[in-house]
């Protein structure tokens, strides 16, 4: 159950981070869940949640940062 909660947290998060950092991103809904997922980990990370239990708003703020810096290395590559 914990990895299908982690799934659905990070499917939330991810959407979240794109509604706050709207733009033109190469990836789709499986981007958007694998940046959620990793940003719930950096979230817990961040925040301290090593129990695996981190709330909603870090695993925003870590899919926040991911999405920042996969667009970063997405536009560098655009340009080159």
């Amino acid at each position: 159950m914990g990895i299908l909660w982690m799934i659905i947290i990070g499917l939330i998060a991810g959407a979240i981070a794109k509604l706050i950092m709207p733009g033109r991103d190469p990836g789709g809904i499986i981007v958007t869940i694998l940046l959620g997922i990793a940003g719930s980990l950096i979230g817990g990370f961040l925040f301290g949640g090593s129990d695996g239990r981190v709330g909603l708003i870090g695993s925003v703020v870590g899919a926040l940062i991911l999405l920042g810096l996969y667009r970063l290395i997405i536009g560098r590559r655009a340009h080159v």
